[in-house]
């Protein structure tokens, strides 16, 4: 049997997971202590989880096919200030080099209180660049107390050759560099030098691990080659991380969502990936995890992250009690209280046992509740509790525990206060979803979720404690993942190789989108994919001038989709699920070989039903029944490739409408096999068809396409 392995180091924890590479069935999953302290740093968790998992499942080192892990060391560095100095090596000429001068110097950047990153800077005129000067300007940075060097020039997107020299030079004093132009290819030097700046930060210690982790798997006996996961939630080969290793913060939330998404088909939710102390909130939109630019210390970056919101409640959450009112849940947890949990103890300890209130960590608010047996020992009253207590918590889930000790705890505390036990429950229980809703709302908002057919979905240990009641309340489906204590290794064993391209492009030709194109194509190979199995997805982002190219690919052994293909009417049935109120029509318009159109009707009555009005939806839906785009009132074409290419532009001149800011030009997406080509962020004609021809580039002339004409998002 060939296994695919996927390690997540957490805070506490490295989980370690062995997924069959055929079935995608988990055969093996195991826990080991995080070894932050150990000599080799992380590493020696990774190798004694993947020991204990090969040893435990009865897997040969030789069946190991795919191996990743996904790390907290990039984001726990930037959340506790531990990053080295360093040094920014600019260049610049003329009038643009006096504004590069200014561009590249970086103030200090807090990142955790009292702990700042940290530059220096140099600039030198591109007139008296040279090897010589190079060397004498990062021997100045190096007396400043550099210990890795950026090299930074306004245009090196488009020539890096000056930057490179820079790297090359800080070798010879076996200094650690990167350049403006690894991190990003997009035009704003600012935001570019300070993307590089957190990524040199950062460097010497990933290196470092990487190195570790690397040499161990291989005396491990691991041919397979090493992967991390990224930020976005894909993986990336080693070499990477050793120039890009900011693109693995985030990575463990981002391996919960991936391998959420995996198990369940999800077309648009809320996904909480739930342990003992906190919750990541991400969200789901058309079967995919939304991604924005990450923040550190509340900067911008030009890192695409999945974009997640953390919450101080989970599981393990405490109660604090003040004037016999519940007054909060969290932010402490019975972990960092190291307590046991009461419902996790067996009743016999907590008989007769007596509220006492506790600081859980010295200088914290003396109000959490904590029960104290006979004996003196304590047990803390957690989120946990109550979510068993009343009933969400199912004999299935991780967070399962003892009923009867739950209702121990609760009614002791309610006994305390003089209330109702269930009552009290609930106002813990309304206390901790608050936290969560307001998030939760924040993020439907911003991404303009339809409350119709979303679902919250629930990962990570504590999912079942904090997912059902906070569903309830919000008035949406919900569903604890399969496997949910392990989501996040799962997420990386599965996950695909990932990289971006972007570029700053005002008016794109064909030919610069074929150039981004096979960039992107070339990164993700470089990264570890396998060409045959390369797909580029271009988008044009007319509102802040960007092009990008989105390239996935799988390693060499992953070959196979995981999921079911549904029948029509079972797709017909998911889309029905996605409305309170069920559609008049669901009928099939068209379809691809592997997506469907469908289109559901309903009259809708306003004004006490004095008017009435049929709203038509497009559905796009995959086989799996996830569904991709959804679209009201939008037309359905269906055409060849050749038709598209010959006609296409009279088709948009004659649907383009007219405004007061000028040419309205519509939505338009191209559906050829399972793709979407999403042309929905253009607004010049020209534009379309150069983004269509590169995309239908190679096929088959008589190949069928379905076309999607609709108004324009707001």
């Amino acid at each position: 049997m060939k296994v695919r392995v996927g390690i997540d180091v957490g805070g506490t924890f490295t989980d370690a997971v062995a997924i069959d590479n055929d079935s995608y069935e988990l055969v093996g999953k195991v826990k080991v202590p995080t070894t932050h302290s150990a000599h080799e740093g992380v590493a020696l968790g990774i190798v004694q989880s993947l020991e204990k998992l090969l040893s435990e499942s009865n897997i040969n080192e030789s069946d190991v096919v795919f191996l990743a892990h996904g790390t907290t060391q990039a984001t726990n560095a930037f959340l506790e200030g531990d990053v080295s100095k360093v040094g920014i090596f600019a260049l610049g000429t003329g009038l643009e080099g006096k504004k590069a001068k200014a561009d590249s110097k970086i103030d200090d950047i807090e990142l955790a209180k009292g702990r700042y990153l940290q530059s220096s800077h140099q600039f030198l005129d591109t007139s008296k660049f040279n090897e010589e000067t190079a060397n004498e300007t990062i021997q100045n940075l190096l007396n400043d107390g550099s210990e890795v060097i950026v090299g930074s020039e306004s245009y090196s997107v488009d020539n890096p050759t000056r930057e490179k020299k820079i790297m090359d030079a800080a070798k010879q004093f076996d200094m650690p560099a990167t350049a403006t132009h690894e991190v990003s290819k997009l035009y704003g030097l600012k935001t570019r030098t300070k993307t590089a700046v957190l990524n040199a930060s950062i460097l010497p210690k990933m290196i470092q691990t990487v190195n570790m982790t690397e040499d161990s798997v291989k005396k491990a006996g691991i041919k397979s080659q090493l992967m991390i996961m990224r930020c976005d939630g894909g993986v990336m080969n080693v070499d990477e991380v050793r120039s890009r290793p900011i693109l693995t913060m985030l990575s463990g939330p981002a391996a919960g969502v991936a391998g959420a998404l995996m198990y369940e088909k999800v077309s648009n939710g809320i996904f909480l990936e739930v342990g003992g102390t906190s919750t990541d909130i991400s969200v789901i939109k058309n079967g995919k995890v939304m991604i924005e630019y990450a923040q550190i210390g509340g900067h911008k970056t030009y890192i695409n992250s999945l974009d997640v919101r953390t919450v101080g409640i989970a599981g393990g959450s405490m109660i604090k009690m003040d004037d016999q009112q519940v007054s909060e849940v969290g932010p402490r947890s019975a972990h960092i209280a190291d307590l046991a949990y009461a419902v996790y103890t067996d009743p016999d300890q907590l008989k007769n046992a007596k509220v006492v209130y506790v600081e859980p960590k010295p200088g914290d608010s003396k109000s959490y509740v904590v029960l104290e047996n006979e004996q003196g020992e304590r047990f803390a009253l957690t989120l946990a509790c109550v979510a068993n207590y009343l009933g969400y918590v199912d004999e299935g889930h991780y967070a399962y525990g003892n009923k009867a000790s739950a209702t121990l705890a609760v009614e002791a505390l309610a006994k305390e206060t003089g209330k109702d036990p269930k009552q009290l429950a609930l106002e813990i229980s309304d206390k901790a979803a608050e936290k969560n809703l307001t998030v939760i709302d924040k993020m439907i908002k911003d991404y303009d979720l339809d409350l119709d057919g979303l679902q919250m979905l629930g990962g990570g240990g504590g999912a079942a404690a904090v997912v059902p009641y906070l569903a309830e309340k919000k008035g949406v489906k919900s569903a604890i993942n399969k496997n949910a204590e392990v989501i996040s290794p799962i997420g990386v064993a599965l996950a695909m190789v990932r990289e971006v391209v972007e570029r700053s492009m005002s008016n794109p030709s064909e030919d610069d989108i074929l150039k981004i194109r096979k960039e992107a194509e070339e990164a993700v190979v470089r990264a570890g994919a396998e060409l045959s199995t390369v797909e580029v997805q271009v988008e044009v982002d007319a509102t802040q001038n960007i092009v990008r190219a989105i390239g996935t690919g799988a390693t060499d052994l992953r070959t196979k989709d995981l999921g079911k293909t549904l029948t029509l009417d079972e797709i017909k049935e998911k889309v029905i699920e996605t409305y309170q109120t069920k559609p008049d029509e669901v009928v099939e318009e068209d379809k691809t070989d592997n997506l469907h159109v469908i289109k559901t009707s309903k009259e809708e009555k306003k004004l006490w039903g004095l008017m009435k009005k049929r709203k038509d939806i497009v559905h796009v839906v995959d086989n799996e029944g996830v569904i991709k785009l959804k679209k009201n009132g939008a037309s359905i074409k269906s055409m060849s490739v050749e038709k598209i290419k010959n006609s296409f532009m009279s088709i948009l001149e004659d649907v383009v409408g007219y405004g007061d800011g000028g040419v309205q030009v519509p939505d338009v997406f191209i559906l050829q096999g399972k793709r979407i080509i999403d042309c929905s962020g253009v607004i010049d004609l020209n534009q379309i068809m150069a983004l269509v021809n590169v995309e239908l580039q190679g096929i088959d002339p008589e190949t069928k396409l379905v076309v999607i004409i609709g108004k324009r998002s707001a």
